[in-house]
């Protein structure tokens, strides 16, 4: 609907210069208590008269402005497709969260960017064109180095991927899902079971964790002559779980490891109410490890054996994208985000 009277105007955001009138200081000393750097500058009750005045005003400091003072950007742009961001489960949002604050508290503002991109290079020009401090990709295919160089010529000072492999010209976060493909394998070939079924999420966006963990199993399970390996496709839903369990007489397997611990949770209430029996012992029992061992898998009987992720403290992630863009010429390396062990249950 048209206002009758026309378009408004927008109003004019209040400036610094605003702050200072109505304070009754400088520009400069707004400058400092705004940016946080009154600390032996500025007295106290000069900051809470500022800080009172760009109350009143609604006054908020210029990022991009600030970044120009500074040198540099403050955006730490964090990468991931929109289609996989709700299907990555709640250890990625507690990660997300932690790593937020803590770059809050070195002075720069993570934006998670969900746009969908091409090709490497049409996302690094979307990425560039917010000129990111640092870009971190947290899912997806990885950029290639001529992505990478242009997000350095548009001044992005520290660009991060997820390995492997290995990106030239950026440095490498490594949670290798490989591994925790190895370890559920490795704990189930040891148990006894042969016969594992890996299941692989349905929904879109997930098959780069998804599938290095089957290759993980299926690495295991080379060291087994009489082992066998089955991808086996499930969506997040009971009618998927309901399916796969009426079929499984049919697949012969005697363990599953799920993709996480919802689509572990999932299927074996489905195999359950099938008449099926999970559990690590018994003869015709389900072996089931899930993986990220969330609080419910342990609630559940019998409880559920989890391949847990032990990954560095997200304010630790923070220091070193901090220090990398202070330091733009540090050689690429790459950075061990953790590793992966099974918490064993009565599951599997």
């Amino acid at each position: 609907m048209t206002d009758a009277a026309g378009p408004r105007a927008l109003p004019t955001p209040p400036t610094s210069a605003a702050v200072a009138r109505r304070a009754g200081v400088s520009r400069a000393t707004v400058s400092y208590v705004l940016n946080g750097q009154a600390a032996g500058r500025v007295g106290a009750r000069t900051q809470a008269r500022v800080r009172a005045a760009a109350e009143e005003l609604g006054y908020v400091p210029h990022a991009a402005a600030r970044s120009l003072r500074a040198g540099r950007g403050s955006i730490v742009l964090l990468a991931a497709p929109a289609d996989a961001v709700p299907a990555f489960g709640p250890l990625f949002t507690t990660f997300l969260s932690g790593f937020q604050n803590a770059l809050h508290d070195l002075g720069y503002t993570g934006v998670l960017h969900g746009a969908p991109a091409a090709s490497p290079m049409a996302a690094a020009r979307a990425w560039a064109e917010l000129r990111p401090a640092a870009v971190l990709t947290l899912h997806g295919p990885p950029l290639d180095a001529a992505a990478v160089a242009l997000l350095h010529r548009a001044g992005t000072a520290a660009v991060l991927t997820h390995g492997p492999p290995v990106t030239p010209g950026a440095h490498t976060l490594l949670l290798d899902q490989r591994e925790a493909g190895r370890k559920a394998g490795a704990h189930l070939l040891a148990r006894g079971r042969r016969r594992i079924g890996v299941v692989r999420p349905a929904e879109p966006g997930l098959s780069p964790f998804a599938e290095p963990r089957l290759a993980g199993v299926r690495a295991a399970a080379e060291a087994c002559p009489d082992a066998a390996v089955r991808p086996l496709d499930l969506a997040l839903t009971e009618q998927s779980a309901d399916q796969l369990a009426a079929i499984w007489p049919d697949l012969g397997l005697d363990a599953v490891f799920a993709y996480n611990d919802e689509y572990a949770m999932l299927l074996m209430r489905a195999l359950q109410d099938a008449g099926h029996t999970v559990g690590a012992d018994g003869p015709g029992a389900v072996a089931v490890v899930g993986a990220d061992d969330l609080l419910l898998g342990r609630l559940l009987r019998p409880p559920l054996t989890t391949v847990r992720a032990e990954i560095i403290p997200p304010a630790r992630i923070a220091e070193l994208v901090d220090g990398l863009i202070r330091e733009p010429g540090a050689a690429p390396a790459t950075h061990r985000l953790g590793s992966f062990h099974v918490e064993v249950r009565a599951s599997g």
